[in-house]
């Protein structure tokens, strides 16, 4: 079976590569903290949770913790990952974990409470597709919170270092295929048919987190 290009894009990335970055790495620690922190003070409790790229589960796990969700499905391209998730959170029975691709989510319409997208859009080949898909899978009044890196010149500084001399970062090469330079998301999500509620850049303006709104 021909691999999609989002698999092609990630088949470096170690199948646990967030649960062992914060074990491993300071400068990881330190930005995914960053990460954490931008999500709990925006994060509304509900009760269903989508994580759309959730990877191995680390931001999955905050999510639920923060949301207060009665249930949370991960999902994510890389098979391995989900594998080590499934795993991994096993005795966990508030998540669960599936292969699935964010352009065409496997569920009924209406079924979410909230859809968490962590610094997955500017890996997709098609973003809008991907928020025309959240919209659908959201519930009346439900909402969402998005998670990309701005594009603005400092953050292209640290990533052109992290990829070329960083030990570690080389595996990200060549996986960055859309940018999010100064409002391009929080345009997207209105285009999309969202309402924004929040627009917060932070960490020196190298990430921008949204909150969206589906209107009633």
């Amino acid at each position: 079976m021909k691999k999609s290009k989002a698999l092609l894009l990630h088949e470096h990335v170690p199948a646990n590569w967030y649960h062992e970055s914060l074990k491993v790495d300071l400068l990881q620690r330190i930005w995914h903290a960053t990460r954490f922190k931008a999500v709990q003070r925006f994060a509304l409790k509900a009760d269903k949770v989508l994580d759309i790229g959730c990877a191995d589960g680390l931001f999955t796990r905050v999510i639920l913790k923060t949301t207060q969700a009665k249930r949370i499905i991960g999902i994510d391209v890389v098979k391995t990952s989900i594998k080590w998730a499934k795993k991994h959170y096993a005795k966990n029975s508030k998540m669960k974990f599936m292969v699935g691709d964010g352009h065409n989510l496997k569920f009924k319409s209406e079924s979410f409470d909230a859809v968490f997208i962590m610094e997955v859009l500017e890996h997709v080949e098609n973003p809008l597709k991907v928020l025309l898909e959240v919209k659908r899978v959201l519930k009346r009044k439900g909402y969402g919170i998005f998670l990309v890196p701005s594009d603005n010149w400092l953050f292209k500084i640290v990533w052109w270092l992290w990829l070329n001399f960083y030990p570690r970062g080389w595996v990200w090469k060549d996986t960055h295929i859309q940018t999010y330079n100064g409002n391009f998301l929080p345009k997207l999500c209105k285009k999309a048919g969202f309402v924004v509620e929040i627009d917060y850049k932070f960490n020196l303006g190298m990430l921008n987190l949204v909150r969206v709104r589906k209107k009633s």
